[in-house]
């Protein structure tokens, strides 16, 4: 069925918003799979608060135009699923990669994190980003470390004191 121009404009306004908000995009071929599968997909993707969308990829190069996704037009070519992370850096390299295990179909064709475009070699890299939640706990654990060592330390002093008393009255 043929999306009118008024349709059109709406799909390229829509994007452009949720590109405009994303901190990253990742693009994927999704020729070959099922209907099925593209549903359970899209599940994932709403639990991990990931945009997942089809887009012609001229209304795409579009509602990229003025945004920091503007340099990933010259990878649009072939039927392309874009997933906006919204929350999380690698949320939708994250879903792409876990999903193009179980579907061999699925191939990413190219990501950004808004700092130009990155070839499909990168998933790894960019799914393996920590989300918010762990980028704090690690963070807060490097903040624990050197006071907890520092406490131990100090109580270091005390318990060997003890230590040698109690090793001079066994002595005796």
């Amino acid at each position: 069925m043929a999306i009118g121009l008024a349709g059109k404009k709406a799909i390229v306004k829509e994007v452009n918003e949720v590109a405009s908000n994303a901190l990253a995009v990742t693009v994927a071929e999704y020729r070959g799979i099922e209907v099925a599968d593209m549903t359970a997909l899209r599940r994932k993707a709403r639990e991990q608060g990931v945009f997942v969308k089809v887009v012609r990829n001229t209304l795409a190069k579009r509602a990229f135009e003025g945004t920091k996704f503007d340099s990933m037009s010259d990878a649009l070519k072939g039927p392309l699923i874009y997933g906006f992370s919204l929350d999380a850096p690698g949320a939708s390299a994250r879903l792409f990669k876990e999903f193009g295990k179980e579907n061999k179909n699925l191939q990413v064709t190219a990501l950004s994190l808004g700092n130009g475009l990155m070839g499909p070699d990168k998933l790894d890299a960019v799914a393996s980003l920590p989300t918010r939640d762990e980028a704090l706990a690690k963070l807060l654990a490097t903040f624990k470390a050197p006071v907890s060592k520092f406490v131990r330390t100090v109580n270091e002093v005390p318990a060997k004191f003890v230590r040698t008393l109690a090793a001079i009255k066994d002595a005796k």
